[in-house]
Protein backbone atom coordinates (compact mmCIF):
# COMPACT_ATOMS: atom_id res chain seq x y z
CA UNK A 1 0.00 0.00 0.00
CA UNK A 2 1.22 3.51 -0.80
CA UNK A 3 1.98 6.22 1.72
CA UNK A 4 -1.08 7.72 3.38
CA UNK A 5 -1.49 11.41 2.59
CA UNK A 6 -2.39 12.86 5.99
CA UNK A 7 -3.01 16.36 4.68
CA UNK A 8 -5.58 15.63 2.02
CA UNK A 9 -9.35 15.24 2.23
CA UNK A 10 -11.51 13.74 -0.49
CA UNK A 11 -15.18 13.36 -1.28
CA UNK A 12 -16.45 10.04 -2.63
CA UNK A 13 -18.66 10.54 -5.69
CA UNK A 14 -20.70 7.68 -7.17
CA UNK A 15 -23.69 9.47 -8.71
CA UNK A 16 -24.49 12.93 -10.02
CA UNK A 17 -21.69 14.31 -7.84
CA UNK A 18 -19.19 13.06 -10.43
CA UNK A 19 -20.36 15.36 -13.22
CA UNK A 20 -22.10 18.02 -11.14
CA UNK A 21 -20.28 18.52 -7.83
CA UNK A 22 -21.27 22.18 -7.56
CA UNK A 23 -19.17 25.32 -7.60
CA UNK A 24 -18.00 25.23 -3.93
CA UNK A 25 -16.50 21.77 -4.44
CA UNK A 26 -15.09 22.65 -7.86
CA UNK A 27 -13.27 25.65 -6.35
CA UNK A 28 -11.43 23.32 -3.95
CA UNK A 29 -10.96 20.42 -6.36
CA UNK A 30 -7.35 19.37 -7.02
CA UNK A 31 -7.72 16.03 -8.80
CA UNK A 32 -9.92 12.98 -9.25
CA UNK A 33 -9.03 9.40 -8.37
CA UNK A 34 -10.94 6.55 -10.02
CA UNK A 35 -12.05 3.90 -7.56
CA UNK A 36 -14.89 1.57 -6.59
CA UNK A 37 -17.25 2.15 -3.69
CA UNK A 38 -16.28 0.10 -0.61
CA UNK A 39 -20.00 -0.44 0.03
CA UNK A 40 -22.94 -1.49 -2.12
CA UNK A 41 -25.07 1.13 -3.91
CA UNK A 42 -28.54 1.05 -5.45
CA UNK A 43 -31.26 3.30 -6.86
CA UNK A 44 -33.04 3.01 -3.54
CA UNK A 45 -34.10 6.60 -2.81
CA UNK A 46 -36.39 9.01 -4.61
CA UNK A 47 -35.42 12.69 -4.57
CA UNK A 48 -37.98 15.48 -4.24
CA UNK A 49 -35.61 17.92 -5.98
CA UNK A 50 -35.59 15.54 -8.97
CA UNK A 51 -39.33 15.06 -9.21
CA UNK A 52 -39.19 11.91 -7.08
CA UNK A 53 -36.71 10.30 -9.46
CA UNK A 54 -34.68 7.31 -8.21
CA UNK A 55 -31.17 8.22 -7.03
CA UNK A 56 -28.18 6.24 -5.81
CA UNK A 57 -27.52 5.69 -2.11
CA UNK A 58 -25.55 3.16 -0.06
CA UNK A 59 -27.76 0.06 0.06
CA UNK A 60 -26.85 -3.40 1.32
CA UNK A 61 -28.44 -5.44 -1.48
CA UNK A 62 -27.04 -3.26 -4.27
CA UNK A 63 -23.61 -3.56 -5.85
CA UNK A 64 -20.22 -1.95 -5.52
CA UNK A 65 -19.91 0.54 -8.37
CA UNK A 66 -17.37 2.72 -10.13
CA UNK A 67 -16.73 5.98 -8.31
CA UNK A 68 -14.32 8.88 -8.02
CA UNK A 69 -12.61 10.53 -5.10
CA UNK A 70 -12.75 14.29 -5.52
CA UNK A 71 -9.50 15.32 -3.85
CA UNK A 72 -9.64 18.77 -2.27
CA UNK A 73 -6.94 21.32 -1.54
CA UNK A 74 -4.60 20.31 1.28
CA UNK A 75 -5.69 23.19 3.52
CA UNK A 76 -9.34 22.11 3.43
CA UNK A 77 -10.61 21.05 6.86
CA UNK A 78 -12.99 18.18 7.52
CA UNK A 79 -15.63 20.67 8.67
CA UNK A 80 -15.40 22.77 5.50
CA UNK A 81 -15.54 19.66 3.31
CA UNK A 82 -18.51 18.38 5.32
CA UNK A 83 -20.28 21.73 4.97
CA UNK A 84 -19.99 21.96 1.21
CA UNK A 85 -20.94 18.31 0.71
CA UNK A 86 -23.96 18.70 2.99
CA UNK A 87 -25.02 21.92 1.28
CA UNK A 88 -24.72 20.32 -2.12
CA UNK A 89 -26.79 17.32 -1.04
CA UNK A 90 -29.53 19.31 0.71
CA UNK A 91 -29.47 22.41 -1.54
CA UNK A 92 -29.37 24.47 1.69
CA UNK A 93 -26.37 26.66 0.94
CA UNK A 94 -26.56 28.69 4.15
CA UNK A 95 -26.57 25.73 6.53
CA UNK A 96 -23.42 24.07 7.83
CA UNK A 97 -23.22 20.42 8.74
CA UNK A 98 -23.61 19.31 12.31
CA UNK A 99 -24.05 15.63 13.00
CA UNK A 100 -27.30 15.01 14.86
CA UNK A 101 -27.67 12.91 17.96
CA UNK A 102 -28.28 9.26 17.22
CA UNK A 103 -31.79 9.52 18.66
CA UNK A 104 -32.62 12.29 16.19
CA UNK A 105 -31.55 10.42 13.05
CA UNK A 106 -34.40 9.42 10.76
CA UNK A 107 -34.71 7.84 7.33
CA UNK A 108 -34.48 11.32 5.79
CA UNK A 109 -31.46 12.57 7.71
CA UNK A 110 -28.47 13.45 5.53
CA UNK A 111 -25.39 12.05 7.25
CA UNK A 112 -21.78 12.72 6.34
CA UNK A 113 -19.76 9.56 6.89
CA UNK A 114 -15.98 9.12 6.88
CA UNK A 115 -13.74 6.51 5.27
CA UNK A 116 -10.27 6.39 6.81
CA UNK A 117 -7.15 5.63 4.77
CA UNK A 118 -9.14 4.91 1.61
CA UNK A 119 -7.13 4.81 -1.63
CA UNK A 120 -4.17 6.32 0.26
CA UNK A 121 -6.26 9.34 1.27
CA UNK A 122 -6.57 9.66 5.04
CA UNK A 123 -10.09 11.11 5.14
CA UNK A 124 -12.75 10.53 2.49
CA UNK A 125 -16.28 11.82 3.07
CA UNK A 126 -19.53 10.55 1.60
CA UNK A 127 -23.25 11.05 2.22
CA UNK A 128 -25.62 8.45 3.58
CA UNK A 129 -29.43 8.55 3.52
CA UNK A 130 -32.02 5.90 4.17
CA UNK A 131 -34.05 4.17 1.49
CA UNK A 132 -37.59 5.46 0.90
CA UNK A 133 -38.57 3.03 -1.87
CA UNK A 134 -40.57 0.22 -0.25
CA UNK A 135 -41.19 -1.60 -3.55
CA UNK A 136 -37.69 -1.70 -5.00
CA UNK A 137 -38.32 -3.21 -8.43
CA UNK A 138 -37.17 -2.22 -11.89
CA UNK A 139 -40.74 -1.44 -12.93
CA UNK A 140 -41.33 0.85 -9.96
CA UNK A 141 -38.04 2.65 -10.58
CA UNK A 142 -38.84 3.08 -14.26
CA UNK A 143 -42.31 4.44 -13.53
CA UNK A 144 -40.86 7.05 -11.17
CA UNK A 145 -38.12 8.00 -13.62
CA UNK A 146 -40.59 8.47 -16.46
CA UNK A 147 -42.92 10.58 -14.31
CA UNK A 148 -40.03 12.83 -13.31
CA UNK A 149 -38.96 13.24 -16.95
CA UNK A 150 -42.50 14.18 -17.91
CA UNK A 151 -42.71 16.70 -15.07
CA UNK A 152 -40.92 19.89 -14.14
CA UNK A 153 -37.67 18.10 -13.31
CA UNK A 154 -37.44 17.03 -16.94
CA UNK A 155 -37.32 20.64 -18.12
CA UNK A 156 -33.82 21.04 -16.67
CA UNK A 157 -32.77 17.38 -17.02
CA UNK A 158 -32.90 16.82 -13.28
CA UNK A 159 -35.12 13.81 -13.93
CA UNK A 160 -34.55 10.12 -13.36
CA UNK A 161 -33.92 9.17 -16.98
CA UNK A 162 -31.22 11.82 -17.32
CA UNK A 163 -29.77 10.71 -13.97
CA UNK A 164 -29.57 7.12 -15.23
CA UNK A 165 -27.98 8.29 -18.50
CA UNK A 166 -25.28 10.11 -16.54
CA UNK A 167 -24.67 7.11 -14.28
CA UNK A 168 -24.32 4.80 -17.29
CA UNK A 169 -21.91 7.24 -18.92
CA UNK A 170 -19.69 6.95 -15.85
CA UNK A 171 -19.82 3.16 -15.85
CA UNK A 172 -22.01 2.91 -12.76
CA UNK A 173 -23.88 -0.40 -12.80
CA UNK A 174 -25.94 -1.61 -9.86
CA UNK A 175 -27.84 -4.86 -9.38
CA UNK A 176 -30.98 -3.26 -10.87
CA UNK A 177 -29.41 -1.02 -13.53
CA UNK A 178 -29.96 -3.23 -16.57
CA UNK A 179 -33.53 -4.21 -15.74
CA UNK A 180 -34.30 -0.63 -14.73
CA UNK A 181 -33.15 0.65 -18.13
CA UNK A 182 -35.01 -2.10 -19.98
CA UNK A 183 -38.24 -1.18 -18.18
CA UNK A 184 -37.89 2.49 -19.12
CA UNK A 185 -37.47 1.50 -22.77
CA UNK A 186 -40.40 -0.90 -22.61
CA UNK A 187 -42.78 1.54 -20.94
CA UNK A 188 -41.90 4.37 -23.34
CA UNK A 189 -41.52 2.21 -26.48
CA UNK A 190 -38.11 3.84 -26.93
CA UNK A 191 -34.91 2.57 -28.53
CA UNK A 192 -32.55 4.29 -26.09
CA UNK A 193 -32.68 6.24 -22.83
CA UNK A 194 -32.18 9.49 -24.73
CA UNK A 195 -35.08 8.55 -26.98
CA UNK A 196 -37.16 7.76 -23.88
CA UNK A 197 -36.38 11.18 -22.42
CA UNK A 198 -37.38 12.92 -25.66
CA UNK A 199 -40.63 10.97 -25.82
CA UNK A 200 -41.46 12.01 -22.26
CA UNK A 201 -40.81 15.66 -23.05
CA UNK A 202 -42.69 15.53 -26.34
CA UNK A 203 -45.75 14.17 -24.61
CA UNK A 204 -45.63 17.03 -22.11
CA UNK A 205 -44.48 19.98 -24.22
Amino acid sequence: MGKINNDVIGILAYGSLIEDPGEPIIQLLVKRIDTVTPFSVEYARTSKTRGNAPTLIPFDSGAQVKAQILVLRAETSVQIASNILYQRETRQTARNYERPNETDITNNTVLIEILTNFENIQTVLYTRLGSNVPDLTATNLATNAIASAEGKAGETRKDGISYLINANRNGIKTSLSSNYEEEILRLTSATSLEDAYKRCRKNNS
